[in-house]
């Protein structure tokens, strides 16, 4: 856009002197602002000092439209399957010469790398945004405020917004999910209201007047999903799955048999049975807790009360060791042995034990 000055009088000898106005912020003077520059020039004829003269130019300040989305930390945000409520944290920062609202939409990666190493392999459910709206920096369930748009954010202020979202069930450890955050230049619409979507101008007009009109120019750069120079920008971030990856093996061997004893028994109706059932954890995986164990018992053995059932014990060379701590429960009614081990942490294996004998 051009921007002329009027002469306001006839130039002899000159000597100039400049007069600006131009309030500065921190991210450029704000848009609309008018500088007026002002010249002076002062003569002589025939040695005589002349009334000074000069002139005058005004324009107002076009608004630059600029924005940056952020991630919050710099890894993958690590989530359990069947998970609920899991966060990614982002700023959207305005860059801008001017207040904005910021349209927000939240997307996912169909397939391709993440944002942290691994492939976009799945996608997260439920997906919503919410503003940080006591500014303490973590997502307050219940107080952060559900949003689709940042309202009358001033130049270089920035907010805190979450993406929140369920992961899915019968995920592998490594599995990952790509989200996106994009922020969309808005104008006008007051306090409490989405402004309407902004558009660039140009008025390249040569005319005086036209250097009081306010252009918009997108200044943005070109974020993780939208274009330079859209009136948008945006960042992704990861959730990347941590799961137990357990393994259970039901082991059983004959204690004692009416006819031989303990003497290389056999398993013969009146025969005891001792069942070891152990749950492995496999390495790099998350640490699984409240292992519940249910067994039902065939109707062909009883469960011997006398002995009782044992949790938390170990295995040795793939055979179970006679330890762990009196736990667990048996239902006469559904003929079902119960019992809880502890956590079980990645590479760890734990058992329970009980016996019955045959029919």
């Amino acid at each position: 856009m051009n921007k002329y000055s009027r002469l306001l009088g006839t130039v002899g000898a000159a000597a100039l002197a400049v007069l600006v106005a131009n309030p500065a912020l921190a991210d450029g003077t704000a848009a609309g602002t008018t500088i007026t520059n002002t010249v002076t020039v002062n003569y002589q004829v025939g040695g005589v000092s002349q009334t000074a003269t000069g002139a005058s130019n005004s324009f107002a300040v076009d608004r630059k439209v600029s924005m940056t989305v952020a991630e919050v930390g710099s890894s993958a945000t690590q989530v359990s399957p069947g998970a609920t409520k899991q966060v990614t944290t982002f700023t959207v920062t305005n860059n801008s010469n001017a207040t904005l609202d910021f349209a927000l939409t939240a997307g996912q990666l169909s397939g391709g790398a993440g944002a942290h190493g691994g492939t976009d392999s799945f996608d997260v459910t439920n997906v919503k945004i919410y503003i940080d709206t006591n500014n303490d920096g973590d997502y307050d369930d219940g107080v952060d405020q559900e949003v689709t748009y940042i309202d009358e954010l001033g130049p270089d202020l920035n907010r805190t917004i979450f993406v929140v979202t369920d992961v899915p069930l019968s995920l592998t450890t490594g599995s990952v999910a790509t989200v996106s955050l994009t922020a969309t230049g808005r104008e006008g619409g007051g306090a409490g209201s989405q402004g309407a979507a902004l558009s660039e101008t140009n008025t390249g007009s040569a005319n005086e007047v036209d250097a009081m009109f306010v252009d918009t120019v997108f200044a943005d750069a070109a974020g993780s999903d939208d274009s330079l120079g859209d009136g948008a920008h945006s960042a992704r971030d990861d959730y990347s799955v941590l799961a137990a990856a357990l393994t259970v093996v039901k082991r059983s061997k004959v204690i004692s048999d009416p006819v031989n004893g303990t003497t290389n028994p056999k398993a013969i109706p009146g025969a005891t049975i001792e069942y070891c059932i152990s749950v492995a954890n496999a390495a790099g995986s998350a640490t699984a807790s409240s292992v519940a164990i249910s067994d039902p018992l065939p109707a062909t053995v009883t469960y011997d009360s006398t002995y009782g059932i044992f949790v938390d014990g170990s295995v040795t060379s793939g055979e179970c060791n006679a330890n762990g701590s009196a736990g667990g429960s048996y239902d006469v009614g559904t003929s079902t042995v119960t019992g809880t081990l502890s956590s079980i942490a990645a590479t760890e294996t734990k058992t329970l034990r009980f016996r019955a004998t045959i029919d």
